[in-house]
């Protein structure tokens, strides 16, 4: 799948923002680098589960260049199996998709 919808949290101001990020391109959102590397439809008889390996960097203010703080698979359907953990942001996975979500309003 080439798109994947991700959700992010900025927990100081409780800034919600949900962002679309094509297979090895990278999204910003705030302080946030997101690059998707994978993101599939993983097949189940109960409930089929969108899969994607995510690179999360953060640009800290004064710093050269961005510092990674999470590299892994994420679960659109168990987002606490593997989660960003950070004391500022939490970004989970919503879904893979083959074309990328309207952008009407939310």
């Amino acid at each position: 799948m080439p798109h994947a919808t991700l959700q992010a949290l900025e927990k100081v101001a409780g800034r919600v923002h949900r962002m679309e990020a094509e297979v090895g391109r990278q999204a910003r959102w705030a302080g946030l680098d997101v690059t998707v590397r994978e993101c599939m439809l993983r097949a189940s008889e109960d409930v089929p589960d969108s899969v994607a390996f995510v690179e999360v960097s953060e640009r800290r203010p004064g710093s050269e260049g961005a510092v990674r703080i999470f590299s892994g698979w994420m679960f659109a359907s168990s987002p606490a199996i593997s989660a960003l953990e950070h004391p500022v942001y939490d970004v989970w996975l919503v879904e893979c998709r083959s074309s990328p979500a309207s952008t009407g309003p939310r």
